[in-house]
C-alpha cells in the first residue's frame, strides 16, 4: 500500500514538469492524508530525490537521482508482472541468495531483487563478480513459468536477447552474445547471466535469473586482472548512462520475450539468439569437464546447447563449457 501511494505521488509530480503540485492535490491523487503526503516526500528525499516545497504552492522535483530504488524503478516501468514487488537494498551479499529466499517463502511471480552494491556477487561456475557500488545493475527476477526443469536453460537465452535488445534501446551499442551467458560489447564482457532452478523433478518451482552489468564504471572500478577483459557501457558509449531506464527496459524486454516463449515456444527466442551471436559459423574451442573440443559452431538446438562440428565432421552437442572464439 505505501509503495503504491509513493508512486502516485511520484508520478504525479514527475508528470507535472516542474510545476508546483499542492500537499492537497497530492493527497487527493493519491488517496491519503496532507500529512502522509509529508512523510513520502521526506521518504523520496531520503532515496536521493531533490524536492523544492514552498509554501501556499507546495512540491516540486528538481532533480531525480541516479539510483535503482523502487521509486525509481517504477517511474516509468511498463510491464503487466514484471517489477510489480521490487525488493531493494543498498549493500548485499548476492541478490541470488536473497531471490532464492523470497522464492522459497512464497514470493509472486515478477519479484525483482535490485541493490547498489554485491560483496559477495557470482557468476557461473561460482566464479566471483565483481559488484562496485553505485555504478552497475546487479539484480535478481524470479520467474514460475509452468514448465518441466529440463526447460529452464532456454530462459538464460531469453535473458540474454533482453540484454542485447535493452542495451541497443537505450545506447547506441551493439552488443553480442557469447554462449551461453556472456554479453560482449567489442569483444569485452559487459554482462553476465546466472539462471538457477528451485524445481521438482516434475515442475519448475521457480527460475530465480541472476543479471549483473557494467554501467556507469571506469577503467579504474575494475582489477588489473580483468581490465583487458571487462568493459561498462560508459566506457564504451563515452557517457553516463541512466542505469533505472536500463532496469526499466531490461524488465519490458524480458517479459515481452517470455510472453512470446510461453506462446509459440522457444523457435522465435532461437533465431533472435543467433541472429546476436558471437561465435555462429566461426571457429571456437570449448573447454568442458570431459575435455577441450575444437570445430566450428553452427548454432544451437531447441534446447539451447551448442553445436559444434570439428574437423572430422563430427557434431558435438556442449551442455556446458568455457568458449573461446576465433582460436
Amino acid at each position: 500500500m505505501q509503495s503504491t501511494i509513493r508512486k502516485k505521488v511520484l508520478q504525479a509530480l514527475f508528470e507535472s514538469d516542474q510545476e508546483f503540485l499542492s500537499g492537497q492535490a497530492l493527497a487527493d491523487i493519491a488517496g491519503c492524508s496532507r500529512t502522509a503526503i509529508w512523510k513520502h516526500i521526506e521518504e523520496l528525499r531520503k532515496e536521493g530525490f531533490v524536492l523544492e516545497a514552498v509554501r501556499k504552492k507546495g512540491y516540486r522535483i528538481i532533480e531525480t537521482p541516479d539510483s535503482v530504488t523502487e521509486s525509481k524503478i517504477r517511474l516509468g516501468l511498463q510491464t503487466r508482472t514484471l517489477g510489480t514487488m521490487i525488493h531493494y537494498e543498498e549493500s548485499v551479499l548476492s541478490t541470488q541468495r536473497i531471490a532464492h529466499t523470497l522464492a522459497s517463502d512464497g514470493a509472486e511471480e515478477g519479484t525483482l531483487v535490485i541493490a547498489d552494491e554485491q560483496t559477495a556477487g557470482r557468476g557461473r561456475l561460482m566464479r566471483e563478480w565483481h559488484s562496485s557500488k553505485g555504478t552497475g545493475i546487479w539484480m535478481s527476477l524470479i520467474l514460475k513459468p509452468h514448465l518441466p526443469p529440463q526447460k529452464a536453460p532456454q530462459f538464460t537465452l531469453i535473458a540474454a536477447v533482453a540484454v542485447v535488445q535493452a542495451i541497443e534501446e537505450v545506447t547506441g551499442l551493439h552488443p553480442q552474445i557469447k554462449w551461453p551467458n556472456d554479453i560482449l560489447i567489442n569483444g569485452k564482457k559487459v554482462t553476465g547471466i546466472l539462471t538457477e532452478l528451485q524445481a521438482e523433478s516434475d515442475k519448475i518451482n521457480s527460475i530465480i535469473i541472476g543479471i549483473g552489468m557494467n554501467v556507469n564504471q571506469t577503467k579504474d572500478h575494475f582489477p588489473d586482472e580483468i581490465q583487458k577483459i571487462a568493459t561498462s557501457l560508459s566506457i564504451e558509449e563515452g557517457r553516463t548512462l541512466s542505469r533505472s531506464v536500463i532496469v526499466q527496459r531490461l524488465l519490458e524486454r524480458i517479459e515481452a520475450l517470455y510472453s512470446l516463449y510461453m506462446k509459440e515456444g522457444f523457435t522465435p527466442i532461437k533465431l533472435l539468439w543467433e541472429s546476436y551471436a558471437i561465435s555462429i559459423g566461426k571457429k571456437i574451442r570449448a573447454r568442458t569437464i570431459n575435455g577441450t573440443i575444437e570445430g566450428r559452431a553452427l548454432g544451437i538446438t531447441d534446447e539451447g546447447v551448442l553445436k559444434i562440428e570439428d574437423s572430422g565432421g563430427t557434431i558435438h552437442q556442449i551442455y556446458s563449457a568455457d568458449i573461446e572464439v576465433n582460436v
